[in-house]
């Protein structure tokens, strides 16, 4: 049996943050050896980490970089904002959407290693949230947001527009940030949700009491009220009364990424 001083168990402790008794336990199973007793902490801690999968983690941080052609957005989940604001999980986000703008969204997958060495440090169910890259196309612009709270990305952004100027892309992006529209155009709802949500209006008009002969003309604006709430191009851009699609006239956009902690 291998003789385990205290100061190994020490150093042992300092390099994985394990307890006393779990490092002791660690290199007495390892014979002594510093880096087998690590890799015995690592498995015994993830397996206890997946029993946290199921736990709610709706905080985290996100990371959106741009090169001006091409734009990154990555989201990182945790359970709470303490460990969302530590330097070690701001800086992995940030290090994971580096690698996604330059290579692709398949480059997250290369950090697992990295995000189970925060699982285990902060005890907490950690995972990737969204991860996406978008390449504008050609004669198309970018805009990109990112709002900070407390040192990290807590809302992020990229909008994609052809025919747009930069000002009022910009306007577009901060307004998706704060309306946190779902759908582009309502032609992107699920047709299933339009139903129910127009079989919904309708009885809540009967029940009102509203003549019959205006209840198509009731459900009808009730239902655009419905989609403003979810649809960019027919919300009023930062509240206003000029909607987004009659901002940017003639152009359009193509597309928009949208994560925000909570979501």
């Amino acid at each position: 049996m291998a003789d385990i001083s205290a100061k190994d168990v020490k150093a042992l402790r300092d390099a994985t943050g394990a307890g006393m008794m779990d490092a002791k336990k660690a290199l007495t199973e390892a014979g002594g050896d510093m880096d087998a007793a690590k890799d015995i902490l690592k498995t015994k801690g993830l397996a206890k980490a997946a029993t946290r999968a199921d736990r709610e983690n709706a905080e985290g941080a996100i990371a959106v970089l741009s090169d001006g052609s091409t734009a990154a957005l990555v989201q990182l989940r945790c359970e709470t904002d303490f460990s969302a604001k530590a330097e070690d999980f701001v800086a992995l986000v940030d290090r994971i959407a580096d690698a996604v703008l330059a290579e692709g969204e398949d480059a997250a997958a290369g950090f697992a290693d990295d995000i189970d060495e925060l699982k285990l440090s902060k005890k907490e169910n950690i995972e990737l949230g969204r991860v996406v890259r978008v390449v504008a196309a050609d004669g198309a612009l970018l805009d990109t947001y990112l709002h900070l709270q407390d040192g990290r990305g807590v809302n992020g952004v990229i909008v994609e527009g052809t025919g747009v100027d930069a000002d009022t892309l910009h306007q577009v992006a901060l307004h998706v940030a704060f309306a946190k529209p779902q759908f582009l155009s309502s032609d992107e709802v699920p047709a299933e949700e339009v139903e129910r949500e127009r079989a919904s209006a309708l009885e809540i008009t009967k029940a009102e009491g509203k003549p019959e002969q205006a209840w198509d003309k009731i459900v009808d604006g009730r239902l655009k009220g419905w989609l403003k709430e979810r649809v960019l191009l027919e919300q009023g851009l930062h509240g206003d009364k000029i909607t987004v699609a009659e901002t940017i006239g003639s152009g359009t956009i193509a597309r928009f990424v949208l994560a925000y902690v909570g979501d």
